[in-house]
């Protein structure tokens, strides 16, 4: 059972099934939704629940020697650590690696873009998780302009034949973003300030982050857009609500990966809050703007 299953108050699972709770604020989830309190037991019965799937998917990547590599990308304070957390918390630290890639040196940046993260990808009998990945290039690195927009082209035209090379390395890879509306943002990053233990979390960029809100909802659009193939798509995931997005999110992976001894009524993700991403996403404001 989750040892974060008693840390906020909840809300219900827009199902009806026991559900998750907000973060550290009490938001809604996801415009239109209603808030239906429910138990703390609940919300841990829940994420108990999955966290045993995942020990199942676990045995199984390792008795199957797969390659699972998770690519969990997002506004900053999307809950993406937070997430990260859940999922590996109850695993093998020998067969499971969480990928949190610092600046790149000055012989990296002369190198190719990708090399770094290569070196990061799930050996046989592994779960990898990049909390940010090579989709930097896309978000910050675009908008606070650490790259140029030749650089920026020339990563748009080398991410699917990339990822492919992956998929056909037998690497099992899915792409999912955590998308987050500007009032929950906003509400986030101003408790990281008064908060002592999440100082850590604040930097120059996240304090630019509410600035430059409506240049990261482009980029997101334009990497959604330009990254999402047949292969390898995107899956979204509503994160305002934080227990929610946390279930969800687990459900969404979990639906997505054969293993055995799975329990498909526990795993399937509520598809208002997790959802395959398609370009009329955007169109319809499905996503935060």
């Amino acid at each position: 059972m989750s040892k974060h299953a008693h840390d906020h108050p909840a809300i219900a699972h827009p199902s009806g099934a026991p559900g998750a709770a907000v973060g550290f604020d009490p938001e809604t989830s996801i415009a239109g939704s209603i808030r239906k309190p429910v138990s703390d037991h609940e919300y841990a019965a829940e994420m108990g629940l999955l966290q045993l799937e995942i020990v199942k998917l676990q045995r199984h990547v390792i008795a199957s020697r797969e390659k699972i590599l998770l690519v969990i990308e997002g506004r900053d304070a999307s809950g993406k650590n937070d997430i990260v957390q859940h999922i590996v918390e109850n695993l093998s630290p020998r067969d499971s690696r969480v990928v949190t890639l610092g600046q790149p040196s000055e012989r990296e940046l002369a190198g190719w873009y990708f090399q770094r993260h290569a070196a990061q990808l799930p050996g046989a009998g592994e779960i990898v998780i990049f909390n940010r990945s090579w989709y930097n290039r896309a978000g910050v690195e675009h908008v606070m302009g650490f790259c140029s927009k030749e650089d920026l082209e020339e990563f748009f035209q080398s991410v699917p034949s990339f990822e492919q090379s992956l998929i056909s390395g037998g690497v099992k890879l899915l792409k999912l973003y955590l998308d987050v509306g500007r009032a929950a943002q906003a509400r986030r990053l101003a408790h990281r300030q008064l908060d002592p233990l999440s100082h850590w979390k604040s930097s120059h960029i996240n304090e630019t982050a509410v600035e430059y809100w409506e240049a990261y909802t482009d980029a997101r659009n334009a990497m959604l857009l330009r990254t999402h193939t047949t292969l390898s798509p995107w899956q979204i995931v509503q994160g305002d609500n934080a227990r929610l997005a946390r279930l969800n999110l687990i459900r969404k992976v979990l639906s997505k990966l054969h293993y055995a001894g799975k329990h498909h009524d526990v795993v399937q993700p509520d598809p208002d809050i997790a959802f395959d991403f398609t370009p009329d996403c955007i169109a319809s404001e499905r996503l935060a703007l």
